[in-house]
């Protein structure tokens, strides 16, 4: 890219998603304007009072900010999941979920509401069955002690057909009354039910995944180009990988365990980074998190204030995502894959 325009993108990239995030907390069924969401956030941090009503502070500092904020690093993650992925197997159709990550979750919450009915220990049971996936799908794609980028994919989909029959059976022998509706909402995704310490504690592992992929995407760029060439540069193949990987399961854990099974993001942001910034993960990974934030705070902006109830989050990134990739397909014809 020349100057003019890296100059360009950065400041989209930066500036964009604060706008949404100022966006989505003044848009609601209870409009705030600008003004009172900087006093209400000033009265947050200094503790003064700002002169505004009660539900105005409430509704601003523990409704909108945490759920903006969730959805900000939730679509960061996911989008620079899909990037890394995408990179790692030098394939474009794949996501964050391509190694059972998504199903695994599903499974754990599943179980978690099944056998304990506990809000908590729902994103717990998540998050350690979307990480065991990844484990067994490592492994169960692992042949001669190495892991070609193939045999990966072919062991994700193995496991992810097997965490999709769990699935179905706990559906299956679940309480039609209470419990599958709870299975059923939470699998469609969500960020209705978020709480100041979800928004802590599950951004932890986001922000250690995030953050280890922008470390990593140097590295990326050398294995995007195949396991021989990188060691022919002297890169460690294996490791790497295995780095690589861990870093997008942390970022996808982290995001599914507390939002519930959202898709679309890491398929289609990561195209839409090569539109504006090229192939070269160094600028790629930035951009789909930024794009990815903006993505799903818009998204949860529409389920949350086009009807009186509140459409599931996964339900609207595919109705826009779908009919959005088709778009991108035709107009790039696949020059950018």
């Amino acid at each position: 890219m020349s100057r003019r325009k890296k100059i360009l993108v950065t400041l989209l990239l930066v500036f964009l998603p604060v706008a949404f995030f100022l966006g989505t907390i003044c848009i609601g069924r209870y409009y705030v304007s600008l003004t009172d969401v900087f006093l209400s956030l000033w009265q947050g941090i200094t503790g003064h009072s700002s002169g505004l009503s009660p539900e105005t502070t409430a509704v601003v500092l523990k409704i909108r900010l945490p759920r903006a904020f969730l959805g900000a690093i939730v679509g960061a993650s996911l989008g620079a999941s899909g990037a890394a992925f995408q990179g790692l197997f030098r394939n474009p159709l794949v996501s964050g979920g391509i190694l059972g990550v998504s199903s695994g979750a599903g499974f754990g919450a599943a179980l978690a509401i099944i056998i304990f009915n506990n809000v908590f220990l729902t994103p717990v049971f998540a998050f350690f069955f979307g990480i065991l996936a990844v484990i067994l799908s490592y492994f169960a794609g692992r042949i001669d002690n190495t892991s070609p980028a193939i045999t990966l994919v072919l062991g994700g989909v193995i496991i992810q057909s097997i965490f999709s029959a769990l699935l179905s059976l706990l559906k299956y022998v679940s309480d039609t009354a209470t419990q599958l509706p709870a299975i059923t909402f939470w699998l469609m995704g969500s960020l209705a039910s978020t709480k100041t310490t979800d928004m802590f504690l599950s951004s932890i592992p986001m922000f250690l995944g995030l953050l280890g992929m922008l470390a990593m995407r140097y590295r990326l760029n050398v294995l995007s180009m195949g396991d021989r060439e990188a060691r022919t540069l002297g890169i460690n193949v294996v490791g790497n990988k295995l780095f690589i990987i861990a870093f997008a399961t942390l970022a996808t854990a982290g995001a599914v365990c507390v939002s519930g099974v959202i898709g679309w993001i890491g398929l289609i942001i990561p195209h839409i980074g090569r539109m504006l910034v090229g192939n070269d993960n160094k600028w790629l990974i930035p951009a789909s998190m930024s794009l990815g934030a903006c993505f799903v705070i818009f998204c949860d902006t529409i389920c949350r204030s086009i009807t009186g109830g509140e459409i599931p989050l996964g339900i609207m990134t595919a109705l826009i995502g779908g009919p959005f990739f088709i778009y991108l397909l035709k107009k790039t014809k696949g020059r950018s894959w």
